[in-house]
């Protein structure tokens, strides 16, 4: 399979589920209302987010706020592209973190045209402890970066590989 394609389907995936979701929990669960999953520790919990992760910039008028979101998402989506056509065809797990930060990227970008806001209805706590709610999308941008974390971390530079 090829570079092209298999970044394709990764990114795809992950839009077409993260809007799948999404357009369920918006038809199917109330603004605000929550389903519990694991009582005491996860729900389905129907939230709208204007703002960026952890809501931020949520309290800032639209005139910035969409604005500044839809320049950052595209040039994020930009830098993602640029990234992929950098990464060997065989590094697949390095491959498949970017395509699932781009789907993730994108997943929400869409939301933000559409809505104006972002659908979240993921919501993990414990006791008065809560994370804030999120969404598909956004936990493949998580998992992409935690990859790509470990990948900067762990793999051998190009100096040492060339030792080899």
């Amino acid at each position: 399979m090829s570079k092209a394609v298999f970044v394709a389907l990764v990114t795809g995936s992950v839009v077409l589920l993260d809007q799948l979701t999404k357009w369920y929990v918006r038809r199917s669960v109330p603004l605000y209302d929550s389903i519990p999953v694991i009582d005491g520790f996860f729900s389905i919990t129907h939230a709208s987010n204007p703002g960026g992760a952890f809501s931020l910039l949520s309290g800032i008028g639209d005139s910035f706020r969409v604005p500044f979101f839809l320049l950052a998402s595209t040039i994020a989506v930009g830098v993602l592209f640029y990234y992929l056509r950098q990464i060997p065809t065989e590094q697949r797990w390095l491959l498949f973190a970017v395509a699932g930060v781009l789907g993730g990227a994108l997943g929400n970008l869409i939301d933000r045209v559409a809505f104006g806001e972002v659908t979240d209805f993921l919501l993990v706590y414990w006791r008065q402890y809560q994370w804030p709610a999120f969404n598909v999308a956004d936990s493949f941008i998580s998992i992409g970066v935690v990859i790509l974390i470990g990948h900067s971390a762990f793999a051998p530079s190009e100096r040492e590989a060339e030792q080899k």
